[in-house]
C-alpha cells in the first residue's frame, strides 16, 4: 500500500479506456444550463451519474434545490473520524450550449470522440471532465487503502455556473455548517500551459459596464444634417477613448488595481505565456506598460469593449444615428475598489463633457484568492512536484472568472485549484476537447495529492 500504488492504479483506469467510458457517459447529459428546457437532464445528470458513481465511494448523498429552481445541487460528504482532515471539493455539471453541427467532421457534442491526442465532446474540459478526473483519483486511493482515504471529503457539485452561479452563495451559506472543512481543492479553468502543470488560489473579478447615449429618436439624412446633428456613435467612442487608449491601457486611475507587490511578482517571475500554434498570438505592444505578459493577465485589470453599437452596421442608411451603445468589462483583481468604479465613471465623464452618457452596471464576478504564504499552498505545490517532477506554475490567480468567492469569503477556506485542462482546448466553442496526456498527467497529479492528504496528520 504506497503513493506509487494509487498512482499506479489511476495509471491503469486510465490505459484500459476505464476512465473515458465513464466520461462518455457522463457527457451524455445534455445538461445546457442556458436553456429553460434541460431541467431534467440537470436533474438526471446528479440522480442517475453522480450519486451512483459517489455512494459506491461510501458517501452519504442528498439533493440540494435551488432557490431560483434554475438547477440542483449535489451535497456529498464521507466521514472517516473528526481527527482527520477535511477537505471540501466543487465541481459543474451543467455546460454550455452544444452548438450541434458546428463542429469538425460533423462530431457529435454528446459523445466522448478520440481524434489523435484529443477527446472531443461538451464539458470534457468545462467541466465533467475535470471534476470526473478527481472522482476517479479519489476512487484509485480509497481502493489502495484497502476502503478508506485517510481524509474526510465533502463534494459540491452546482448546476448553473455557467449562468454565473447565481444561487451558489445563498446555497452554501445555508450549508454552512455541513460545509465546513479545513481546505478547498478543486479544478476548473486552463492550465497555464499543456505542458505545465498549474495551481492558482483564485480568480480575477468581472463587471460589465454599459454606456448608453440617445440624443433623439430615430435617424437623420446625413447630407441634409450633417455636420449640424451631433452623432451620438462619435461621442460615445470618443468618451471611451478617455477610459482606455489604443493600446488597451487604463486610463482613469480609479480602474487600476493597487500596485502588484513583491511577493505576486515573484511567484509570476518564471511564469511565462506562450499561445501554441493553434491559439491567437500576443499582440505587440498591448496592455500595461512595464509588466510582463504574466503580470497583465493574472495581476493586473483590464478594460475591454465587449460590444458596441450603433445604426445598422450589416445594412447601413446614410443617416446620422439617433442612439448608440456599447458594453464593456472590466476584469479586475484583488484590492480593486470595485464599488467605487461606476460611479467614477460618472463623474470621470461629467467632467470631460461627456456627461449626457448613461452608465450602469450588470454581470458580476468578484475577485478573490488566498494568500500565496498560506500553508496549504506550499503543500499542494510540493505534492504535484513529487508527482510530475516539475515545478508547477502557482499563479495567484487565474485570468478568468469562478465563484471562489464563494469559499473564500462566504465559507473563510483557503483555496487551491488544480486546473486539468488546457488554453486551446476550445471551452464554449465547438470541439471543445482534452488532451490525453495532460489527462492521464492530472489523475496522477490528483491521486498523489489525494494520497499526501491522506498522510497528513
Amino acid at each position: 500500500m504506497s503513493r506509487e500504488q494509487a498512482i499506479a492504479r489511476i495509471d491503469a483506469q486510465f490505459e484500459s479506456g476505464e476512465f473515458l467510458a465513464v466520461l462518455d457517459r457522463m457527457i451524455g447529459y445534455k445538461t445546457e444550463s442556458q436553456s429553460d428546457k434541460r431541467g431534467a437532464e440537470l436533474q438526471a445528470y446528479l440522480d442517475n451519474e453522480l450519486v451512483p458513481q459517489f455512494t459506491a465511494l461510501g458517501f452519504a448523498t442528498k439533493i440540494v434545490p435551488s432557490p431560483s429552481g434554475r438547477g440542483p445541487n449535489l451535497l456529498a460528504t464521507y466521514h472517516e473520524s473528526d481527527d482527520l482532515p477535511t477537505v471540501l471539493m466543487y465541481g459543474h455539471g451543467d455546460v454550455v450550449p452544444g452548438m450541434e453541427g458546428e463542429w469538425r467532421d460533423g462530431l457529435d457534442p454528446w459523445r466522448c470522440t478520440t481524434v489523435g491526442d484529443r477527446v472531443y465532446g461538451r464539458g470534457t474540459a468545462d467541466n465533467k471532465g475535470q471534476h470526473a478526473i478527481n472522482i476517479a483519483a479519489l476512487r484509485a486511493v480509497h481502493e489502495t487503502r484497502g476502503g478508506r482515504l485517510g481524509f474526510n471529503v465533502k463534494f459540491i457539485i452546482e448546476m448553473g455556473e455557467e449562468i454565473g452561479s447565481p444561487d451558489l452563495p445563498k446555497v452554501c451559506e445555508s450549508l454552512r455548517d455541513e460545509l465546513k472543512a479545513d481546505v478547498f481543492i478543486a479544478s476548473d479553468g486552463p492550465r497555464l500551459s499543456a505542458e505545465r502543470p498549474t495551481i492558482f488560489l483564485g480568480c480575477r473579478g468581472g463587471r460589465r459596464i454599459h454606456l448608453d447615449l440617445k440624443l433623439r429618436d430615430g435617424a437623420h439624412h446625413s447630407g441634409n444634417w450633417g455636420g449640424l446633428l451631433a452623432n451620438p456613435a462619435t461621442i460615445l467612442a470618443s468618451a471611451i477613448s478617455t477610459l482606455v487608449d489604443r493600446d488597451g491601457r487604463i486610463l482613469l486611475d480609479a480602474l487600476k488595481p493597487p500596485r502588484i507587490s513583491n511577493q505576486i511578482r515573484a511567484a509570476l517571475a518564471d511564469v511565462v505565456v506562450s499561445p501554441t500554434p493553434d491559439e491567437p498570438s500576443l499582440s505587440e505592444g498591448w496592455g500595461e506598460e512595464g509588466l510582463t505578459p504574466a503580470e497583465r493577465l493574472y495581476a493586473w485589470n483590464t478594460l475591454e469593449v465587449l460590444a458596441i453599437n450603433a445604426g445598422n452596421v450589416g445594412n447601413p442608411a446614410n443617416a446620422i444615428p439617433g442612439e448608440a451603445h456599447a458594453v464593456l468589462q472590466l476584469r479586475f483583481v484583488v484590492g480593486t475598489d470595485i464599488e467605487n468604479v461606476v460611479p467614477a465613471i460618472e463623474k470621470h465623464l461629467a467632467a470631460t463633457g461627456y456627461g449626457d452618457i448613461k452608465v450602469s452596471q450588470s454581470q458580476f464576478f468578484n475577485a478573490s484568492r488566498t494568500d500565496i504564504d498560506n500553508p496549504w499552498v506550499g503543500w499542494a505545490v510540493e505534492s504535484v512536484r513529487q508527482t510530475t517532477g516539475k515545478a508547477p506554475a502557482m499563479l495567484p490567480n487565474f485570468g478568468g472568472s469562478l465563484p471562489n468567492d464563494v469559499f473564500t469569503d462566504i465559507l473563510g477556506l483557503p483555496t487551491v485549484w488544480v486546473p486539468h485542462s488546457y488554453p486551446g482546448c476550445s471551452q464554449h466553442a465547438p470541439d471543445e476537447h482534452i488532451l490525453k496526456p495532460v489527462t492521464a498527467e492530472a489523475l496522477r497529479i490528483m491521486a498523489g495529492l489525494f494520497w499526501d492528504l491522506g498522510e497528513k496528520k
